[in-house]
């Protein structure tokens, strides 16, 4: 835990406790990790003194991941097996990395390869918080489902802010983030000045990779 705490320190990962217990919040920074050091994708304890817990703790910085479109100027990657989102500019390194939390079973989050996103909502006449068209709440609060500042990239998908992000599916197909994550990826985008909804891709400049599948650990 302390290890993975120094590997993610300049990102938006959460400083794990270091209580020695290997809960979901510690798993799914290994699972991080072993993405960002090209080992096997798991969201399992290392074993003691195995190659990938020595590359672990060998690891000065964090590399690409497999998948991340490299090619496009800006990318997001978004990995449902361990429930966490990279972001990059080029083959220039990481960003930054995020907890995330994808669609629920018959709510999956649809994969795909570097897809435009094409659509943000800033939602400025609700303080960010935009009703779903599809999943729509009769009271409209941050506190039932509403998205704060979604950002589509498939269909209804988008990256939104939520009050509740646990390391788990638990969305309605959309990838969440605590609103201030969103507000740090939307800075990083040049978005932070828009001040109502557009549908121009080229003026969102990023493209979404959504990989992986999410395995509960039994």
């Amino acid at each position: 835990q302390t290890r993975l705490n120094e590997l993610f320190a300049n990102t938006s990962m959460p400083d794990l406790l270091v209580d020695g217990d290997s809960g979901p919040l510690t798993r799914q920074a290994l699972c991080a990790a072993r993405m960002a050091l090209d080992l096997r994708i798991d969201t399992i304890d290392m074993t003691e003194g195995s190659p990938e817990e020595v590359a672990l703790f060998e690891a000065t910085s964090l590399s690409i991941p497999d998948g991340a479109a490299t090619w496009a100027n800006r990318w997001i990657l978004i990995d449902k097996s361990c429930q966490v989102m990279f972001t990059g500019e080029g083959d220039d390194g990481v960003v930054d990395v995020f907890p995330t939390s994808t669609g629920d079973a018959g709510f999956e989050t649809r994969p795909v390869v570097a897809n435009p996103a094409f659509r943000f909502d800033p939602a400025l006449d609700n303080d960010g918080w935009h009703d779903s068209t599809n999943f729509p709440v009769e009271i409209d609060n941050p506190l039932n489902g509403n998205m704060y500042k979604p950002l589509y990239f498939n269909g209804g998908q988008a990256i939104h802010g939520a009050n509740y992000v646990p390391p788990e599916p638990r969305s309605k197909g959309c990838a969440r983030m605590f609103p201030w994550h969103q507000d740090r990826l939307l800075d990083w985008l040049g978005l932070d000045g828009i001040t109502e909804a557009t549908w121009n891709p080229s003026r969102l400049g990023v493209t979404v990779t959504v990989q992986g599948e999410y395995r509960p650990v039994e």
